[in-house]
């Protein structure tokens, strides 16, 4: 692979193609690339949240996830190969447990803001959602396998208490949305 990887400007997708794991070409356009690109650009959002101030624990966890999702995307690009496993999708659950039991529920909705961290992963959860927009939209045309689906599913809801978590991290909370029929509801009262 590494001889692979030492020529970057190839020039073969100036054609408007490009090649999949298993040598196969298709349209930069296509279902399958939506998809690759997607995650790959969610992998890189996670990798401008690494950059932040974060607790061990939750870069541990990113940084596996950045590992999964690089899984995914190989996954994607070789048709009908599988590299994401069950367990994968597990590990998420597992820890979309552990974190959210240590938040307060939510009686209001929230805004996708406060502190820079928890905007990043905010910002990561939105991307996530289109990358499992993509790989459904994917698995409609072609088979694939649950995995990237879920995968991609669990770690959006993660994100999000994520972003709940990071608020907090530093004595903050969460960016309530104050919406106008809720106030006049309230002031009804």
């Amino acid at each position: 692979m590494a001889n692979r990887l030492s020529e970057i400007a190839t020039r073969t997708g100036d054609n408007g193609t490009t090649g999949l794991g298993d040598n196969t070409r298709v349209s930069k356009h296509s279902l399958r690339v939506h998809a690759m690109g997607d995650v790959d650009e969610l992998n890189s959002g996670i990798g401008v949240l690494l950059c932040e101030e974060l607790p061990s624990d939750v870069r541990e966890l990113l940084v596996e996830v950045q590992h999964q999702l690089f899984n995914l995307g190989g996954e994607l690009s070789i048709p009908g190969f599988e590299l994401l496993k069950p367990e994968a999708v597990a590990q998420l659950d597992d820890a979309l447990a552990r974190y959210n039991a240590t938040l307060p529920r939510l009686a209001e909705f929230i805004l996708p803001a406060g502190s820079r961290a928890a905007a990043l992963a905010h910002v990561s959860r939105t991307v996530a959602r289109r990358a499992e927009r993509a790989v459904v939209a994917l698995g409609m045309a072609e088979a694939l396998h649950d995995a990237p689906r879920q995968y991609l599913n669990r770690l959006s809801d993660l994100l999000f208490v994520l972003a709940r978590v990071l608020n907090r991290m530093n004595g903050g909370d969460d960016v309530y949305w104050k919406s106008e029929r809720m106030a006049r509801g309230a002031a009804s009262e």
